[in-house]
This record gives C-alpha cells, sequence and structure tokens, in this order.
C-alpha cells in the first residue's frame, strides 16, 4: 500500500492531473492521496484582502484564513483530484479530515509563534480508509481537521500525509510536487539521512516550503514507514526523486 502526498502547486494543471490519473489507475496496489493546496489559497486570501504569513514553511492561520482553507482544500482541491480520477476509470471518494474524525488534531504550538487555527494529528482513523480501499475505492483526503477539542484545523498536508501512512502501515510514502527532490549543486539527492538532512537545512540549503515536506518524510521514516520519496510525477513514473532512509 502506498499513499501519494500531491502539492497544491500542482492542482492548477490539467496535465498534472490527468497523469496523476493514468499512474493511480495503472497501480497494482492501493493508494491512498493526501493534497494540499496552498498556491489556491494563497490566491483567495488574497481575492478577500487577508494576508498570507507563513512561519518555518507553515500558514499561519486565523478565523478568515481557516474558512478560505477549507474552501480550497475541501471544496475546489478534493474534488479536482477527485474528478480527474473517476475520468480515468478510478472509483474515488473525496474526504476530509473531518469527516467521520479521520483526522484528529491539537493545536500546534511553535516556539516563537501563534500559528492561529494550525493542528498537529494525533489520531488517524485508519479503518474508514481501509474500509474504502477494501472495495476498490481511493480515498482522496484533504488535510482539514477536527481537533480534539471540537475546533476544526489546518494541518500541513505533509505532515497530514506523514500521520496517514504510519497508520495504514504504507510501504512507501510519496510527496509529489513540482520538484524533482531536494536538490545540492544542480543535481538531485538520491539519498539523504536523518543527520544529512538536518545539516541542509542548517545550511539553508533545504528551506521553506520544503522544511517541512523532508521534516514529514524524517518523521515518517523514524516511526515505521520503510520509505519516503520526494520527487514530481515524472520521478514517480520512473521510480527517481530523493529518497530518505534510516
Amino acid at each position: 500500500m502506498q499513499v501519494y502526498k500531491i502539492g497544491g502547486n500542482e492542482l492548477s494543471d490539467p496535465a498534472f492531473l490527468a497523469g496523476l490519473a493514468v499512474v493511480v489507475a495503472a497501480a497494482d496496489e492501493p493508494i491512498a492521496i493526501v493534497h494540499g493546496g496552498g498556491k489556491a489559497i494563497a490566491d483567495l486570501q488574497a481575492r478577500l484582502g487577508l494576508e498570507t504569513v507563513k512561519v518555518d514553511g507553515l500558514r499561519v492561520t486565523d478565523a478568515d484564513s481557516l474558512a478560505a482553507a477549507q474552501m480550497v482544500l475541501s471544496g475546489q482541491a478534493n474534488k479536482l483530484i477527485v474528478t480527474a480520477l473517476l475520468a480515468a476509470g478510478v472509483d474515488a471518494v473525496g474526504l476530509s479530515g473531518v469527516d467521520g474524525g479521520l483526522l484528529r488534531c491539537q493545536k500546534k504550538r511553535h516556539p516563537t509563534a501563534d500559528l492561529g487555527f494550525v493542528g498537529e494529528i494525533v489520531q488517524v482513523r485508519a479503518e474508514l480508509v481501509e474500509m474504502l480501499m477494501g472495495r476498490g475505492i481511493t480515498a482522496v483526503i484533504s488535510p482539514i481537521s477536527l481537533g480534539l477539542d471540537g475546533q476544526v484545523y489546518n494541518v500541513n498536508a505533509d505532515e497530514a500525509a506523514s500521520a496517514v501512512a504510519l497508520a495504514l502501515g504504507a510501504d512507501t510514502l510519496h510527496f509529489i510536487s513540482n520538484v524533482p527532490g531536494v536538490i545540492y549543486k544542480g543535481d538531485v539527492m538520491v539519498e539523504l539521512t536523518p543527520s544529512q538532512t538536518e545539516e541542509f537545512i542548517a545550511r539553508g540549503v533545504i528551506r521553506d516550503g520544503m522544511v517541512p515536506k523532508v521534516r514529514a518524510a524524517l518523521e515518517a521514516i523514524g516511526q515505521g514507514v520503510p520509505q519516503a520519496r520526494i520527487g514530481n510525477l515524472d520521478g514517480l513514473k520512473q521510480g527517481v526523486g530523493t529518497v530518505f532512509t534510516e
């Protein structure tokens, strides 16, 4: 079983969505998809006159920004993927982390800033996804999640994908975005260990939105997912990208 995390930048590209659907349709094992939608959220915030603020790659989320994130992630972005999969003959259902209490979270604490309505996953109701998989249905999951306190939270999609992969016992967690992997001196790093990754973060080689992505990859392998890979759609097809290992 594999988990795909889809970056938000790709969701505005019909060719990407069609290509992703072809890959999923050809797969010989169950796949669950977790997606982001950062670019579309930022675009909607701009139209609504809301400022986009990030801390260490994490989106600071006030009440108005949370409403925008829910509209984009659980509405537009989720259904774009589901529609593409159905068009390719893949039976698919879109869910948010709120539905059925699929993803339960608590408020995420940061050492230097209040992130607002940003959560971190503490529970995954894996049996819901497994039930769908057992019927040959691909689950497409928005990372909008339900807090243990009853509040809805925005959760970083990379972190949500890591939690889902752990809960499902996935063989591989694929982070699929518009970059071929972690790039150093113009080349894609084929493999990175945790110590090498932390060194790259400290040196600024890995920065901005790539930081939560690689930390989610490290968390996944540290807790038992055999392999995590960061790459683009072509890399997924060819089996290349940056692989994270213990």
